[in-house]
């Protein structure tokens, strides 16, 4: 019984497709939608898009066809939909969902912070555009929070380029001063991320190593720019995670210092 009303599904289906009937086409489509058969509904949309073109319901048919991608997980179309929705209706009666889902598109197809983050940086751009456009919507908050998580990934991205200028030491070059340079940028980008105490300890331990391979003309200095970024260390986290290891740190540069 199964495979019989599967067959006929199918028979109907195709027999729907062929049809020039735009209004029977467009009640099925919104049947199927309603069913979470967003694949068909996507189909039969983009068939009677253009027979609806220039009407009341082209607009409706749009706001469709981009709910129909995202059902399917298709968040590069559905974006792309939402796009052209906001383009051709910039003051439709979807438009503030529409500038919401861009954002949320992007954010659906950001990667792991190991990969390329061109997705998150878009994902950033439209839920920051769409929070000045829109500061009174409900959406803001959602907004909000998925920026923050958006940055955040952005930071640990910055993160892991400054820690690998640090395992990479000396190798072709001065790999710790572009620790501090990489870590300092971000923090500015960033300063409420949840790595800043991270960011803090790349800083101490780059500016450590520097001291530790420096000539003695300038061994000196160095240790004391090491002493004090143990103590901005020491001042936002003074029961830091590393508080152990920054105090080990300190107390060797003062020593030497001293000496």
């Amino acid at each position: 019984m199964i495979v019989v009303l599967t067959l006929s599904s199918c028979s109907n289906y195709q027999k729907l497709l062929k049809s020039d009937d735009a209004e029977l086409k467009y009640n099925k489509a919104v049947e199927y939608f309603d069913k979470g058969d967003f694949m068909r509904a996507s189909t039969l949309f983009d068939a009677v898009a253009t027979y609806y073109k220039g009407t009341e319901r082209s607009e409706t048919v749009l706001n469709y066809m981009a709910r129909s991608y995202m059902g399917q997980k298709d968040y590069y179309s559905a974006s792309e939909y939402y796009k052209t929705y906001v383009k051709t209706y910039p003051k439709g009666k979807y438009v503030v969902e529409s500038k919401y889902m861009i954002g949320y598109c992007y954010y659906q197809d950001s990667p792991d912070a190991r990969l390329d983050q061109s997705a998150t940086i878009k994902a950033v751009a439209a839920f920051q555009e769409f929070i000045d456009i829109y500061p009174e919507s409900e959406r803001v908050k959602d907004a909000n929070k998925l920026l923050d998580e958006l940055n955040n990934k952005l930071a640990y991205k910055a993160y892991l380029n400054a820690r690998l200028y640090y395992n990479l030491g000396d190798y072709m070059g001065n790999n710790y001063e572009s620790s501090v340079i990489a870590s300092q940028n971000a923090l500015k980008r960033f300063p409420s991320t949840s790595y800043r105490e991270d960011f803090l300890m790349l800083i101490v331990n780059s500016k450590h190593q520097m001291a530790i391979q420096s000539i003695e003309d300038k061994k000196a200095d160095r240790y004391r720019a090491t002493i004090d970024e143990c103590y901005n260390y020491i001042n936002e986290f003074a029961a830091g995670k590393y508080r152990k290891e920054v105090d080990k740190i300190l107390n060797e540069s003062k020593k030497i210092v001293k000496e």
